[in-house]
């Protein structure tokens, strides 16, 4: 039973990341840089609940490959289930440890935590060193099951600044195991009044009580964080109180129905399906997927600028910006490229679609703004990469180098970090690089000042640089068809025909047209839809 109960969950737990929400392991990942390095691993350890921090972080940086983020993530919800399991069992007469005698309520009902964790990971905040805490404090407190309370005076606090404060868990646990409970209680009281006033005088009450780093968003703490443990003393309560009466076939059915209703309300509540779209997007985006971007905003399409920026940078990418923007939800003049927004997910499609026009000052400038924006101060791989990636095309190699000289420390971004120093101060190589050489071709030729008001004219600069940039073609035109400039539109027409290298006028074109030569008069027209919208607003 013990086998096949653990498999059950590590195999559901597997299939459910990997295929049903694989781009939430890549954004967990891309918030995070995780360095093999003793000052690394300094930096974590000295702060409360540094250890589980540092162990999460280790674990979230294999979220950069699917499949393997996904078995990380079943391998650490198994670690949960064992470790409910191991402190709810019951000493017997006969000294062993055991569950109540129908084996599969007992497993129903140590799977109800490991049920809301994950309902909780349905929260992108919800940091993996949460989790880990737990596991820890659990095995610790079947570690010292039988020990001398006395222990405690070392353990306890020592616990509590590795893990942080779910080192209560294993205090709880400590009460339950130990008839004297009461001075585990007192030590760690005492423990964590020293923590308070002593050693974390710069953390506010809030954040000391309830964790640094469980929570991405400082001073937040959701309502399953706290229920999550109390939940898992409540099983070990409930299997030693009421052993007797839970080895019924009413209790398996009542354990059942508990799992089956969690899980409804982990899948339903846990996971906000437009927000996981637009993760979604952003993660296809990430890994120039664009057939699939496609695809996805065909069958279904959050209706905000983020998700318009993903699409039309796919379709631009495709060369069906022009023949189909119009086909597909547009959310107004920031629908190719939004502005500046200070949080750590907004710009994130803006700053790629800066990097394929070639716009790579833009590009930097948005990457660096989108990691000073991670609320817990860590590096991002993807933006520390991005932002390698312009200085080396900007030729600026001293800021290059500092960027890869971090990236090579890590695990997976470490030997493309190693290869890309090889390319610094070799302007031969750059240019003959495919994207690096790309970028230098396309991007502006002389120095200006950045207006987002008029980004329209500074995508026609753009183009008029480089006039092989027929992705900064289709954007300044579209961009005008966006903003409603009629005058600009019919102006630059002739581009299209002359520069665009299409064997005809794209459809998209051709309806715009149509509908202001016809003031908007014309029938089953996408442009003259998206400007009776705009103008209803």
């Amino acid at each position: 039973m013990k086998v096949a109960g653990l498999s059950a969950v590590g195999l559901a737990v597997f299939l459910f990341w990997l295929l049903a929400y694989p781009q939430a392991l890549s954004y967990q990942e891309q918030y995070q840089l995780f360095l093999w390095t003793g000052d690394y691993f300094c930096q974590r350890i000295a702060v409360c609940g540094g250890l589980a921090d540092w162990i999460g972080e280790f674990l979230v940086q294999f979220f950069y490959i699917g499949w393997l983020g996904a078995l990380v993530q079943a391998l650490v919800y198994v670690a949960l289930l064992m470790a409910v399991y191991k402190a709810a069992t019951v000493k017997t007469e006969t000294g062993t440890m055991t569950g109540f005698d129908t084996g599969v309520g007992f497993w129903l009902l140590s799977a109800v935590p490991v049920i809301l964790m994950l309902w909780h990971a349905g929260d992108e905040s919800v940091l993996m060193s949460f989790p880990v805490a737990i596991i820890i404090a659990l095995f610790t407190a079947v570690l010292m099951r039988d020990r001398w309370y006395v222990a405690d005076v070392v353990v306890a606090p020592l616990l509590a600044w590795l893990i942080g404060p779910v080192a209560w868990l294993y205090v709880a646990m400590r009460c339950v195991f130990s008839k004297k409970g009461a001075g585990t209680v007192l030590v760690s009281i005492l423990a964590w009044s020293l923590f308070n006033y002593f050693l974390l005088p710069q953390y506010p009450t809030t954040s000391v009580l309830m964790g640094i780093n469980y929570y991405r968003i400082p001073l937040h703490t959701p309502v399953l964080q706290v229920m999550i443990p109390m939940v898992i003393m409540a099983v070990v309560v409930i299997v030693r109180l009421f052993k007797r009466y839970l080895s019924g076939r009413m209790a398996v059915v009542a354990a059942s129905v508990i799992c089956v209703v969690f899980c409804y309300c982990a899948v339903t509540f846990g996971y906000d399906t437009d927000k996981y779209e637009l993760i979604m997007q952003d993660y296809l985006v990430r890994n120039n997927r664009w057939d699939e971007i496609i695809q996805r905003a065909d069958r279904y399409q959050v209706q905000n600028a983020f998700s318009s920026n993903c699409v039309n940078l796919a379709l631009a990418k495709k060369r069906l910006l022009a023949e189909k923007i119009f086909e597909y939800y547009q959310s107004g003049d920031d629908a190719l490229i939004m502005p500046m927004t200070r949080d750590l997910t907004s710009n994130l499609p803006a700053s790629e679609v800066f990097w394929h026009l070639g716009m790579i000052n833009s590009s930097l400038r948005y990457s660096s703004d989108i990691q000073c924006s991670i609320l817990n101060g860590r590096l991002s791989g993807r933006c520390t990469k991005r932002m390698a990636e312009c200085h080396i095309v900007n030729g600026n190699y001293a800021a290059a180098r500092k960027q890869l000289d971090i990236l090579s420390h890590s695990l997976f971004y470490g030997s493309w970090a190693k290869d890309a120093l090889t390319y610094l101060g070799n302007e031969t190589k750059i240019n003959t690089h495919p994207e690096w050489g790309r970028q230098r071709r396309m991007r502006f030729k002389k120095d200006m000042l950045y207006s987002y008001e008029e980004i329209d004219k500074m995508l026609g600069l753009l183009f008029t640089d480089n006039q092989d940039n027929t992705l900064a073609l289709d954007y300044f035109m579209c961009q005008m068809l966006l903003k409603g400039d009629i005058k600009g539109v019919m102006q630059y027409m002739g581009w299209v025909q002359k520069y665009g290298g299409y064997p005809y006028m794209p459809a998209g074109y051709q309806d715009a047209v149509r509908c202001i030569q016809a003031h908007g008069n014309v029938s089953n027209s996408p442009y003259a839809t998206y400007v009776k919208r705009r103008m209803s607003q």
